[in-house]
């Protein structure tokens, strides 16, 4: 007791000890990844997990995966840090072949991965952190929510596997990709180049998931040039066109398309790619411009310093031995970025970038080999090393130019100052604003003393080698002029101050991120004096409707009511709700549209369902009633919103199960039964428990004998009879079935047999309509009723008694057969007469008399046998005129014979009487030893003898004379014949 104290009174010390130690601090967090995270069938799966909070940051935590997959309750373990058992046999399995892997980033977190995901990995992946402390005060699990969706991307390009173009050639490639994804998804496409030798491929154009175009490097100045663009025709086609192909350009040429999905956290994820098949591209060389070595080009400007506002002026000369009848392309660059450019025909194009000050540039070809550039007003930006590129140009026969290696000529160095004006602007650094809302930049001026112009211009923020594009300018005299491709845009640029300029848009969408610049330029005199710019970057926060799908109970008996609740948070715009059910794995039916005018419009039976909007502060609740639940309303339920005209989001799918209720059907328990052959049985259930006011019920008899079942018949719920396809046609004919009130279900069987016995189960199924008028079976009750059937009692029964009888040759003797007791009333009997000697031994068969009556005399005798039948139980057979042969021992057989519908007539016993044994004399010397017999005869002398002595004897001695001849034998009289048949003697057939 002492120890147990003690050892209570540590534990204690050292809980609050703990306790003590840990307060103040924080508390243990553990964060992954927040869900759902939408991934494709065969892409990768990586989860982070980290914890925080404990006391000792430095030691090594170990961690703990688990996954629960839907529709199961109970977690699966998948992996730990230290304990390398832990995972169930798949997982192990999965993670010995390092399909699956769970190592440490950092003492405090984990790296869990999958390389190929499949769909049985949907679910919810639980990280848990193995607590090395006494105490628990934090979070030590966090899940993440995994929905692996199927791969619906598809790409495809005209089938061509090679194909072959001349230098400077025009080369159109077609890309078609699409996506059936339910989620909302981003789509980009890239056409990529994968040179001779070299493994990896460059891009060429790419179109990024805001529809924002950028050229791949190495072809920057193509794309500016206009040489090279992507455009999109219709929903899902895109044409990649190279105006003049290279040399460089030879290898094959692909195309790629992206699927990005935005996660929780807002950012984006490559769920899938996938690529077209690789063409062959053969460019092949033309002639080449002889002597290009001869080629010099030199660069000249009037200033190498100049001020903002100035004119810069760049001379480029072209030499060659032989300069007339020569063509040159010759083109300025600015730190690889190429201002303008002048072909052969004398075709004046400007850099992608330059073009928004296009009516800055000026270009001229002052001589056959002399080249001028000039841009007034420079700007800070505009210094930089400067250099002229020439390209001798050939023309063919066909009028092309066929373009020489360029040759470029020694960069030159301008500075550029800011004037005195000390023209100045500011703008915030970092502009972020919610999807939908309205966008408003404002751009300050300081430092100004003539009139003022404004150019708002913007690039995507997704690469760094996108160029700025002019969106819409304010002139000095305050003309407004909106770019072509911003046509459509609702956007406005102001100047509500002298001092302020603004670009407000409106209804911003996520595509419109990026840098947005603000060029002012200062003017006197209508000449552009000095030039400013300055960018802020903007963020377009993509609007995230949360949609949560719940129900109090999502699992009713038919008949009750279901609720669903559907809550959409973080609601800034009008939306549109739909509800959608899934009854299998291909098939989803919308239920109803709530739009946001408040129309609502009905797809499926509106009876069956009820609908309720409730608004709060931070959220819309729409609650779907569906009123008395059948099985036409089981499956998966999911409230969807639409928003933005095209935005999508989708609440968690949400399973009602509809179950039947349970079977309250309660059946009497019939006792066994036993019966003879050809009885007929009756077999009862009946219903005692009180039935609903829709049930029907299903009944199915079945036989069980030596442990195998059989289904003797069955009716259904709508009382359809049907035999089990073992019973045969002569069974079937035996059996019924009836139902009466109750309700009871009776299985007749008429006139049964042996192998009638057995175990008899009622099996009785209630069917109930549920509200929606479909039938559904409960389950089955069922009871045992014991059957034996034996074979009939035998009953009959034949006097036994042993007799002897003495007859003269003269005198008939009769053998009778009387039974005494039999089977049954509608029995019917076959008797047969047997004679036999004593000195043989052996037995014959004197006479029959068959149950149809027929009559057969098996010795032949003729006239001598009379057989006689006065009662129905009476038989005899009489001799007529014995002879000594006659004499022997007689005795009779009976065969009982009863008639059943299974089996016809049958024989069911079988007995024999006793022995009568006869004794045949010649005249006057019979006797009978058994009991006196009294002779016709003597009598017939007696009275002749009393009427002559009546008168002469003494009464004395008549006596005494009659006394004499009654001691000698008196013949008992009256015959067993009752009626006479005459015999058969052809014998007939037995049944």
């Amino acid at each position: 007791m002492r120890s147990s104290l003690q050892s209570l009174w540590r534990a204690n010390l050292l809980f609050y000890l703990g306790l003590f130690l840990h307060c103040g601090e924080a508390r243990v967090n553990t964060e992954a990844p927040t869900g759902p995270l939408y991934r494709v069938v065969g892409s990768p799966l990586s989860l982070s997990c980290n914890v925080s909070g404990f006391t000792s940051a430095s030691s090594q935590k170990e961690f703990e995966y688990r996954v629960q997959r839907p529709g199961n309750t109970r977690m699966e373990n998948i992996g730990s840090t230290r304990d390398p058992d832990f995972g169930y046999s798949s997982y192990k399995m999965r993670m010995g072949e390092k399909e699956i892997t769970l190592t440490h980033v950092s003492p405090n977190s984990v790296s869990f991965e999958i390389t190929s995901l499949k769909k049985s990995d949907q679910g919810e992946y639980e990280c848990s952190v193995v607590n090395p402390d006494y105490i628990y005060d934090g979070t030590y699990t966090a899940v993440t929510s995994v929905k692996v969706i199927d791969n619906s991307l598809s790409v495809s390009s005209p089938a061509s596997t090679s194909l072959s173009y001349n230098e400077g050639d025009a080369y159109t490639s077609t890309c078609q990709a699409s996506s059936n994804t339910v989620q909302h998804t981003h789509l980009s496409l890239s056409w990529f180049l994968q040179k001779d030798g070299e493994e990896t491929a460059q891009p060429i154009i790419s179109l990024d998931r805001y529809f924002t175009l950028s050229p791949g490097p190495g072809f920057e100045w193509r794309y500016q040039a206009g040489l090279i663009s992507l455009e999109k025709v219709g929903e899902a086609t895109y044409k990649l066109k190279m105006a003049q192909l290279q040399l460089s350009d030879r290898g094959r040429v692909f195309c790629r398309a992206q699927e990005w999905i935005q996660d929780p956290d807002r950012s984006w994820y490559s769920i899938t790619q996938k690529d077209t098949e690789k063409t062959t591209l053969q460019v092949i060389a033309r002639e080449v411009v002889p002597d290009t070595s001869s080629l010099a080009v030199r660069v000249s400007v009037q200033s190498t310093s100049l001020q903002v506002g100035q004119k810069l002026s760049i001379s480029c000369n072209v030499n060659t031995q032989n300069a007339e009848g020569e063509f040159f392309s010759v083109a300025w660059f600015r730190g690889g970025v190429e201002l303008a450019r002048i072909g052969p025909t004398g075709v004046l194009s400007v850099g992608h970038e330059y073009r928004v000050r296009e009516e800055e540039l000026r270009v001229g070809r002052i001589s056959d080999k002399d080249f001028d550039l000039r841009l007034q007003p420079v700007i800070i930006e505009d210094q930089g090393e400067y250099l002229c590129r020439a390209w001798p140009q050939k023309r063919g026969q066909d009028g092309a130019f066929t373009q020489g290696v360029a040759q470029d000529s020694s960069p030159q160095r301008i500075s550029i100052s800011a004037t005195e004006s000390g023209l100045l602007l500011e703008m915030q650094n970092d502009t972020r604003v919610n999807e939908n809302d309205a966008l408003k930049l404002m751009c300050k001026v300081h430092g100004y003393t003539g009139q003022l112009s404004v150019t708002w211009l913007r690039k995507s923020a997704d690469t760094s080698s996108a160029l700025f594009t002019t969106v819409i300018s304010l002139s000095q005299e305050g003309v407004v002029a909106k770019a072509e491709e911003f046509e459509s845009w609702k956007i406005i640029a102001t100047r509500p101050a002298t001092d302020t300029f603004t670009l407000e848009l409106d209804g911003v969408t996520p595509s419109d991120s990026g840098v947005y610049q603000c060029a002012v330029s200062e003017w006197e005199k209508n000449r552009k004096t000095n030039s400013r710019s300055q960018t802020t970057r903007v963020t377009v926060t993509e609007l995230s409707v949360n949609v949560n799908l719940i129900s109090r109970e999502s699992r009713v008996t038919v008949g009750n009511n279901v609720e669903l609740i559907c809550r959409v948070r973080a609601v800034q715009v009008p939306i549109t709700v739909t509800w959608t059910l899934q009854r299998d794995a291909s098939t989803i039916d919308n239920i109803l549209t709530v739009y946001a005018d408040g129309t609502i419009s009905w797809s499926g039976d509106q009876h069956r369902y009820q609908l309720k909007v409730q608004k709060t502060k931070n959220e819309f609740i729409h609650y779907l009633l569906i009123n008395g639940a059948s099985h036409r309303e089981k499956g998966r339920y999911q409230c969807g919103v639409t928003y933005n005209i095209n935005k999508k989001s989708s609440s968690n799918w949400l399973a009602v199960q509809v179950q039947d209720p349970e079977s309250k059907l309660v059946l009497t328990s019939a006792p066994p039964i036993k019966a003879h052959i050809d009885d007929d049985v009756e077999l009862k259930c009946s219903v005692i428990s009180e039935p609903s006011e829709s049930s029907r019920y299903a009944v199915t008899w079945q036989l069980e004998q030596e442990a195998v079942s059989k289904v003797i018949v069955s009716s259904d719920q709508d009382a359809k009879v049907t035999f089990g396809p073992e019973i045969e046609l002569s069974q079937r004919q035996r059996i019924s079935v009836k139902r009466t009130k109750g309700p009871s279900f009776e299985l007749s069987i008429r006139q049964a047999w042996i192998s009638d016995s057995g175990s008899y189960s009622c099996e009785v199924v209630e069917w109930l309509q549920d509200p929606g008028g479909d039938w559904s079976s409960l389950l089955p009750v069922s009871k045992t009723t014991n059957l034996t059937v034996v074979d009939s009692e035998r009953k009959l029964s034949i006097s036994r008694k042993d007799g002897e009888l003495n007859v003269s040759r003269s005198e008939n003797f009769t053998v009778p057969c009387h039974i005494t007791e039999q089977s049954s009333n509608k029995s019917e009997f076959q008797v047969t007469w047997f004679w036999g000697n004593k000195t043989e031994n052996k037995q014959r068969a004197v006479f029959t008399a068959y149950r149809n009556a027929t009559l057969h005399d098996w010795l032949k005798k003729g006239d001598q046998l009379r057989f006689g039948h006065p009662l129905p139980n009476q038989f005899s057979l009489t001799v007529l005129k014995p002879g000594p042969e006659d004499g022997g021992l007689y005795f009779c057989e009976v065969e009982e014979w009863i008639q059943s519908l299974s089996h016809g007539w049958r024989k069911v016993t079988k007995e024999q009487s006793g022995i009568l044994t006869i004794y045949v004399h010649e005249d006057g010397n019979a006797s009978a030893v058994s009991e006196p017999v009294c002779n016709a005869r003597t009598w017939i002398w007696i009275l002749v003898a009393f009427n002559i002595c009546t008168l002469l004897v003494l009464l004395l001695l008549v006596l005494k004379i009659c006394r004499s001849p009654v001691s000698e034998g008196k013949k008992s009289g009256k015959s067993l014949w009752t009626e006479q048949h005459p015999l058969n003697t052809t014998p007939s057939a037995k049944d």
